[in-house]
């Protein structure tokens, strides 16, 4: 890349950015927001998924949160949505938001209320399912090179890269593409962490510390190979961060593997041109999960297969196929302003739906054609004698056109009627044997002068 291109690219991601800024709403009103709420056409599933939020959301405050710091959240939470400025960003973020209090508080949730944890399904089903215990065996042979190259992805770019994909999902792509964005997202950690509550499983390291000995809830976590990155760095953070982790025992299913194959789906889907980079991470943090002893393979499969479910399941009719590469309004501003090529004026060249434009062409002509196959084909199976090429009369006989030729006037309006054509195709065809004793014609398509 020339340095030329590179200055560049550089103005124009910072004119993007400044765009997008530009384009929030900073108001404080509140009769916005109201206005908005009341007008917004709610389906279905937007009204359970949000009753759904609200119900949990006031479960853990009510079970896990003291007085002072439940209603301080609700408060800050309700004005947060309230505000213009802030329920732009709160409102599409909320099972993220849902699934963090879920995570954190489930810690406080009463013993009584949690069931047994299971320390040998996982490495059964693994053995069953794999023939061996692939996590075991990944975890043999160590290298500090081998720790540098699983920390990377597991302890340090699982905590950024979601951040990342919102950011370029924003400036980059459709507004729809962010929400569904913090929808999928969100809804498929959230679920991950409820099964971790409810089916709680001990990760590889447990069995490495204490075998299949029984587990209980006082135990503490572990760093398991992360341990040994806080020994090359001299700190103690990871250490005590998984130590004191709010679900300790929460190996299936991997949410490492199910953020990491989310944002793997999310780039594909919207920036195909990075899909191998970003899959070659997700598989190096697979590798990651397993080394480190947080996951068994049957963990990451589990989070991939989550991920891809709420993947597919969420995704909004706009944003299939040509409608993921829809750009952005600032985006296109700023390529504009840059004199950048590739956007014209046209609608389908800016948001590169011409192909979308052509194919739905194509398709209404092959439709038409195979409405006239069909016609044609049941006339000639009733037997009717056909008129000889001499009988047809003119619908015009005082005029100058040859029979079976559309008049002068026609010709004239040809580009008027260019986008009808197919539509006069169809009704000339249909029922033309019932009409064609009243003089109707469907070569010629009118009616005999003799009957005007």
């Amino acid at each position: 890349m020339s340095v030329r291109i590179l200055v560049r690219n550089i103005r124009l991601l910072l004119l993007t950015i400044q765009n997008s800024i530009l384009s929030l709403n900073t108001s404080f009103d509140p009769s916005i927001t109201i206005t908005k709420f009341r007008s917004h056409k709610w389906t279905t599933k937007q009204i359970a998924l949000y009753t759904f939020d609200v119900l949990l959301a006031v479960f853990w405050m009510v079970s896990c949160m003291s007085f002072p710091f439940n209603f301080g959240l609700a408060t800050v939470w309700s004005l947060a949505l309230l505000l213009p400025i802030s329920s732009q960003f709160v409102a599409p973020a909320t099972p993220i938001f849902i699934w963090l209090i879920t995570y954190f508080t489930s810690k406080f949730l009463p013993i009584s209320y949690r069931p047994g944890i299971s320390v040998s399904v996982l490495p059964t089903l693994e053995t069953v399912l794999y023939g061996a215990n692939i996590s075991d065996i990944l975890t043999r042979w160590t290298h500090p090179v081998l720790d540098i190259v699983a920390w990377l992805p597991y302890g340090l770019l699982h905590f950024v890269v979601p951040f990342v994909v919102a950011i370029f999902l924003w400036l980059f792509r459709q507004k729809a593409a962010l929400k569904y964005w913090a929808v999928a997202f969100g809804y498929m950690n959230l679920t991950g962490v409820i099964v971790q509550i409810l089916f709680p499983c001990a990760a590889p390291w447990y069995e490495v510390i204490y075998g299949l000995t029984p587990a209980h809830y006082g135990m503490p976590g572990s760093a398991g190979g992360l341990a040994r990155i806080d020994k090359l760095f001299h700190s103690h953070g990871y250490t005590s961060t998984f130590s004191n982790s709010a679900v300790i025992f929460g190996a299936f299913p991997s949410l490492h593997s199910g953020c990491s194959t989310m944002e793997a789906l999310f780039i594909s889907h919207f920036f195909p041109q990075h899909t191998l980079k970003i899959w070659c991470y997700t598989l190096t943090l697979y590798w990651a999960t397993m080394y480190l002893t947080h996951h068994y393979l049957i963990d990451v499969v589990g989070g991939a297969c989550l991920s891809i479910a709420f993947f597919y399941i969420l995704m909004p009719w706009e944003l299939k196929e040509d409608g993921a590469r829809e750009r952005s309004g600032p985006y296109i501003a700023a390529r504009q302003a840059l004199g950048i090529g590739g956007i014209r004026g046209s609608k389908y060249e800016q948001y590169d739906l011409e192909r979308r434009a052509n194919r739905e062409r194509m398709g209404r002509n092959r439709a038409t054609m195979s409405s006239a196959d069909s016609v044609s084909s049941s006339r000639s199976s009733l037997d009717v004698v056909p008129l000889p090429v001499g009988s047809l009369r003119s619908p015009n006989p005082d005029g100058g056109t040859s029979a079976g030729l559309p008049p002068a006037s026609y010709a004239q309006n040809s580009s008027a009627a260019k986008s009808h054509r197919h539509t006069a195709s169809i009704a000339s065809l249909i029922h033309a044997d019932d009409r064609v004793e009243e003089g109707w014609s469907p070569v010629i398509g009118e009616f005999s002068s003799s009957i005007r």
